[in-house]
């Protein structure tokens, strides 16, 4: 089986992890702790590096940080993880949703606007699959509102939006190091920051917000530490970054060049950005008779595992159902996100995939659309 994703520790990742074995300090102390966020916070092109548990870990210690609560409304795409949603029903915010850019498939800048009312307060631009969210569009609006921006970038590691580094171009930048991430740590978050004072808050608010003297409580904090094991691997590869990034941008340059003439909507890198290819998004197109399913499903005869994309946030249970108090509005329409969602998936997308594997996953997905 071709995996659809794994990581790739390619440098000193078990020599820094049996150095902080050895040195006993396996928890939320230690010396890579720092020198992991300081590292990733340069490599994001950011003065502070704020670690944490996970990307939703991240999401949430952003959104308390910037004091969204309850009767506050935050804009989200419709189209994304769950996370970025969960995040803001945390807070006792509610999210709003918004469609996907048909091209893109980030939010859509130009239906934003419309979403706005007296209630809102930030905006979260999710950059889907690691491609850049348009954010001077975002930038303007939130400006005009005087509203706060959240940047999703949990798939986004290295993606630039006209050469800066996504992360940077908000309040607070947000990221995952999940398995199957560009960078990983195996679990584990980030929040990036110029702010210094929003960087202190959310290091108090992982950590139980624990206040001076020890075990005094001013307000209710979060237990999103993350451990010294796994910065010793984040370290390791933040090193090799560059190197990380560009595997997983040549993964996607390849495929485009392969699966040109496939009756495929492939990704695309618009003129503003640099696109990382997290994963390697293709939809269907209509002239496909088969269903996203059943080509998924002749693939993983052959071989070849694959993922279906995100199911849009108005069509969760969840939320649909109004499970919780503060779901958002899934009464609108949604039609991009839910296309995309129908006739999406993404293909074996790990940086060290080899040629022969990539060429194994298009001839076979070839065969399988001209059956």
């Amino acid at each position: 089986m071709i995996p659809v994703c794994k990581p790739w520790l390619c440098g000193r990742e078990k020599e820094y992890v049996n150095r902080a074995l050895e040195t006993n300090w396996i928890s939320s102390k230690g010396q890579f702790i720092g020198e992991f966020e300081r590292a990733f916070a340069r490599f994001c092109d950011c003065e502070f590096g704020v670690s944490c548990s996970s990307g939703l870990a991240a999401l949430h210690l952003a959104c308390v940080a910037l004091g969204l609560g309850k009767g506050d409304e935050v804009i989200v795409p419709s189209f994304t993880m769950i996370a970025s949603a969960n995040a803001v029903v945390y807070t006792g915010a509610t999210p709003v949703l918004v469609d996907a850019d048909k091209d893109t498939y980030c939010m859509d800048v130009e239906r934003i606007e419309n979403k706005i009312t007296n209630r809102t307060r930030a905006i979260m631009p999710v950059h889907i699959y690691g491609h850049p969210c348009d954010m001077d569009g975002i930038r303007g609006i939130a400006d005009e509102h005087g509203l706060h921006i959240i940047e999703d970038s949990a798939e986004a590691h290295g993606a630039e939006y006209k050469g800066r580094r996504c992360g940077s171009l908000s309040d607070i930048g947000c990221f995952s190091f999940y398995a199957n991430k560009i960078l990983t740590t195996g679990e584990g978050g980030m929040c990036v920051t110029h702010d210094k004072k929003l960087a202190d808050r959310m290091r108090m608010l992982r950590n139980h917000a624990l206040d001076c003297p020890r075990f005094i409580h001013q307000e209710v904090g979060f237990n999103y530490r993350l451990t010294n094991i796994q910065a010793a691997i984040g370290l390791a590869q933040v090193e090799n970054a560059d190197k990380l990034i560009e595997a997983r941008r040549s993964v996607g340059l390849r495929y485009n060049r392969l699966l040109s003439t496939a009756p495929l909507i492939l990704p695309i890198e618009k003129e503003y950005a640099k696109n990382v290819y997290w994963m390697y998004s293709i939809v269907l197109k209509d002239q496909v008779k088969l269903s996203r399913d059943q080509v998924m499903q002749q693939l993983e005869e052959r071989g070849i595992e694959t993922r279906a994309f995100f199911v849009p946030m108005h069509r969760q249970p969840v939320f649909r159902n109004r499970t919780v108090e503060n779901a958002p509005d899934c009464d609108g329409e949604y039609p991009v996100a839910d296309k995309i969602s129908e006739r999406g998936f993404y293909l074996p997308s790990s940086s060290n995939i080899t040629e022969a594997e990539m060429n194994q996953v298009c001839e076979n997905l070839m065969a399988i659309l001209g059956s």
